[in-house]
């Protein structure tokens, strides 16, 4: 017998550094490598402050992760005081989410049969967020996800999202997100939004922006023998982690 769903947040986990501090602005000389410099530059806070224990061979795909997920754009080093940018501060803001979004698929298990081949792309499907996906493009050359290249996608409405692994909704398209989360769900799709209901529509990871950082909840798919499951190690840096059952 279906019952209601419930909901239950665990307790706060560790807490990342500010992504920008109000009213100062990136250098324009140090924009000109774009979310590639953010992401090489911001990761030791994230590091020192991070309860995440790694040795032996799990250490170097963290390292990428705490270098890939630019958090603090605001502690690099020779940040000049300037007059305060709303459309620069929103520029780092989709920085430090598409690094994100590269860098979760390192910690998605997909079940076997999402991948034609063993060299097959992870395919990263973005909607409603065209300057998002232009950072993620730039994230992604020349890298990989577990070994497998990464593709990005962007997409437009009506657009099929068959052969995602990874799909992203920008606000542009959120009155259509119940809409989209509805034909993504069934699918070994990991779902990202920028909502605030996002996870009640039935997004797997929501970002949120608190105090100017950039954090995420997550709302893991059930356990199924046709779902993704999401490390614990990703569950471990949420902002919070949301179980549904019904």
């Amino acid at each position: 017998m279906a019952a209601a769903a419930r909901t239950r947040a665990f307790g706060r986990r560790a807490e990342p550094p500010r992504f920008r501090p109000r009213g100062i602005r990136e250098p324009r000389h140090g924009q000109r490598n774009g979310a590639r410099r953010v992401c090489e530059a911001q990761m030791d806070a994230l590091s020192r402050r991070s309860r995440w224990k790694f040795a032996g061979p799990d250490r170097p795909r963290v390292a990428g992760l705490l270098r890939a997920c630019a958090l603090s754009i605001g502690i690099a080093a020779g940040l000049a005081g300037a007059r305060p940018a709303q459309a620069d501060a929103q520029a780092d803001e989709y920085r430090v989410k598409a690094a994100f979004l590269y860098k979760f698929g390192s910690y998605i298990e997909w079940p076997s049969g999402s991948f034609a081949r063993a060299d097959s792309p992870v395919t990263i499907g973005v909607m409603g967020a065209d300057t998002l996906a232009d950072e993620l493009a730039q994230i992604v050359a020349g890298r990989n996800v577990n070994g497998r290249p990464v593709r990005v996608r962007k997409l437009r409405p009506g657009d099929p999202i068959a052969g995602l692994h990874v799909l992203f909704v920008g606000r542009a398209d959120g009155g259509r997100l119940a809409e989209i989360l509805a034909a993504a769900r069934g699918q070994a799709l990991l779902t990202v939004t920028e909502s605030e209901e996002g996870l009640e529509l039935g997004s797997m990871i929501n970002f949120v922006v608190v105090e100017d950082k950039v954090r995420f909840d997550i709302a893991p798919p059930p356990s199924e023998p046709n779902s993704l499951k999401i490390s614990a190690r990703l569950l471990g840096v949420a902002r919070k982690v949301v179980s549904k059952s019904s």
